[in-house]
């Protein structure tokens, strides 16, 4: 792709996600996400394959769906309330309409079918902004208008997302699939804890943006996209298969590492809202995609193939991104000990 286009369309998606998440009237949200949706189509169908433009034509598809659905319930709470403030959306019909509407551009259970089709179709790196950047403003959205959703109908996706996240994960071998179903899982997450603790969805999505971030450009940097290529990578760049091997476990949400803090944090409050059920059940159905963080681990690093490659190994590999993928999976592994200050900040 042409530098100058893909300058053009980075900008755009940035100028989109922050007209979202800073303003205050729904017309001004929506046509901040149309701007983000318009410039992530070309990045997804760059190489021309047709894999590529199927994913790129399903995810304009749902997108425009969900932003008239978004306009849809945005005009129904102004018809209402004569309102058109985002934290003003008392409407219990526009609430639902709306909460719909976000769970299907972010890809929560119901409205999950597009998102790993999407994933395996694009490139490792717009892989990663749809993973992250994109996910921002819908997530901007839901804190604003957190105290007018219905919990019930988010804690049944929560539940429905981590369930489905963990369980079609676990016989898939492309890594994109994976990777597309381990957000899915981490959406419910974030999802249950929303109406009760709005600041611990951001930082669970904040903390998910980072390991994704760190396991998306380690990947891109060894060139792997099958579990079958990630078992020879270890010849390669030993010391990058180690960590993205603590990076995965840390997404799994596995204590000391920094994937713990979020799980932890939402546990405790949804024991203290009387919820204990809900949060026994999540916590169990996070062992399914625990399962497969697991087998890309073994992957990554226990399996040794049949044979060894006679080449020399790279413990330093020059790529600009290096530094980093140093600075992410280091945050990845590492964060857990500085919850007390992460939390005053929150």
């Amino acid at each position: 792709m042409n530098p100058q286009a893909k300058l053009i369309f980075t900008i755009s998606l940035m100028l989109g996600t922050t007209i979202t998440i800073s303003s205050h009237h729904w017309v001004v949200a929506w046509a901040g996400l149309e701007i983000n949706t318009l410039a992530i189509l070309p990045l997804i169908s760059k190489s021309h394959h047709p894999r590529a433009i199927e994913a790129a034509t399903k995810y304009f598809l749902t997108q425009s769906a969900a932003s008239a659905l978004l306009l849809f319930s945005s005009m129904t709470n102004a018809w209402h309330t004569g309102q058109w403030d985002i934290t003003q959306m008392t409407h219990p019909m526009s609430s639902l309409i709306l909460t719909s509407a976000i769970a299907m551009k972010l890809g929560l259970v119901p409205f999950h079918f597009w998102y790993p089709e999407v994933l395996q179709g694009s490139p490792l790196t717009t892989g990663l902004l749809l993973s992250t950047i994109m996910k921002l403003p819908p997530i901007t959205l839901l804190f604003m208008t957190s105290p007018s959703l219905n919990p019930t109908l988010l804690t049944t996706m929560a539940i429905l997302s981590a369930a489905l996240g963990g369980w079609m994960g676990l016989n898939q071998t492309q890594i994109r699939k994976i990777l597309a179903f381990s957000s899915i899982s981490h959406l419910g997450w974030m999802a249950i804890i929303l109406v009760y603790n709005p600041k611990l969805t951001l930082l669970n999505f904040y903390l998910y943006a980072l390991m994704t971030a760190a396991v998306f450009l380690t990947l891109n940097s060894m060139k792997v996209l099958k579990l079958t290529t990630l078992m020879t990578a270890w010849t390669k760049t030993p010391s990058l298969n180690a960590m993205l091997l603590l990076t995965l476990l840390s997404l799994a949400g596995l204590p000391p590492l920094t994937g713990f803090l979020p799980k932890w944090l939402i546990i405790q409050e949804l024991t203290k809202q009387d919820m204990a059920p809900a949060a026994t059940i999540i916590s169990l159905l996070s062992l399914l995609s625990l399962f497969f963080y697991l087998r890309l681990a073994y992957c990554t690093t226990i399996t040794l193939p049949p044979h060894t490659t006679n080449h020399m190994k790279q413990w330093h590999i020059s790529k600009p991104t290096n530094m980093l993928i140093a600075i992410l999976t280091t945050m990845s592994i590492t964060l857990l000990p500085m919850a007390p200050m992460i939390l005053t900040i929150i």
